[in-house]
């Protein structure tokens, strides 16, 4: 009996790990993506996250829109903020900036993070926005486990925007075009790839998935200006954690910081879960500074 349970509790570990390390693995692809592509940390991608929220939160209450096609609004909309970003700072500061780029930058996107949650606070208040739930019901696991429908479905939109994420990097031309950006941009360039464009529609992407994200998971976290400071953390763990720049272990990544985390909450508390994380990242940083996945001395791409 005893080993039964020990083995229930196992199982209900490793669902939560994986429930959770979907989501993170999406919000990482998107970091990670401009990281490969564009060379840029972006602190800001927590607020587009956040914006993914208020767009599905407006699509479903006063739109009056079904889930799925709020969901989907949201990650438009927010691909269409991500591409007005890109063209309206990151182009210029490109064309204006030939050394110090990353902290240039990563500065940028700091003053874009405090600009977006501000422009939001004063929009639409500081209160929260959210939703009882998208959809009705629970799942019952093989043990006593019950997960409402809304995270499970959640988990499952990851799935599926992954999945067709890792499609079109892999065998549209488009999609081929960026993973050759992300590791030659002078060749990249020489062959006759337009750079501008495809640094353009990376951001856009970026900020889509990040967006879709916020948006699958608004009745679990309400919508509010300063809700993709979390987010933001746990993209930065996976990133740091499998390296910089790489999609594919990003998704491997996520599943591991989930279950890091849910082992954590189940033994220690909660309380104790970023603790965890975050030491091991640092000993991540210490003795393996580009990353569980990274290759010493090459830059990391998009793969």
């Amino acid at each position: 009996m005893e080993f039964m349970d020990l083995l229930m509790e196992l199982w209900d570990i490793l669902v939560t790990a994986i429930l959770r390390g979907g989501m993170y693995s999406l919000m990482a692809i998107g970091l990670t993506l401009v990281f490969g592509v564009m060379n840029i940390g972006n602190f800001a991608h927590g607020e587009l996250y956040m914006l993914g929220a208020y767009f599905a939160y407006f699509a479903y209450t006063a739109g009056h829109m079904g889930p799925i096609p709020s969901i989907l609004l949201a990650g438009v909309l927010t691909f269409i903020v991500g591409i007005i970003l890109e063209k309206s700072v990151f182009y210029p500061l490109r064309k204006r900036t030939k050394d110090q780029w990353l902290m240039n930058s990563f500065l940028v996107t700091l003053g874009l993070s405090i600009i977006l949650q501000n422009t939001v606070k004063l929009s639409w208040g500081s209160t929260y926005h959210g939703i009882t739930q998208y959809w009705d019901g629970r799942v019952d696991w093989l043990s006593s486990m019950s997960i409402s429908m809304d995270r499970v479905v959640g988990f499952l939109i990851a799935v599926a925007t992954i999945a067709v994420f890792v499609v079109f990097l892999n065998k549209t031309r488009v999609g081929r075009a960026i993973r050759a950006v992300s590791q030659d941009e002078t060749g990249a360039g020489l062959v006759g790839i337009k750079l501008n464009f495809i640094q353009t529609l990376t951001f856009g992407l970026s900020a889509m998935l990040a967006g879709i994200a916020g948006a699958a998971l608004l009745s679990i976290n309400p919508a509010y200006p300063a809700m993709g400071l979390q987010p933001l953390y746990k993209s930065w763990f996976v990133v740091i954690l499998v390296g910089m720049g790489n999609v594919g272990a990003s998704i491997i990544g996520g599943l591991i910081v989930g279950l890091l985390e849910t082992v954590t909450t189940s033994y220690f508390g909660g309380g104790w879960q970023d603790v965890f994380s975050l030491s091991v990242i640092i000993l991540i940083l210490l003795f393996k500074p580009n990353g569980l996945f990274g290759k010493k001395g090459v830059k990391s791409a998009v793969e």
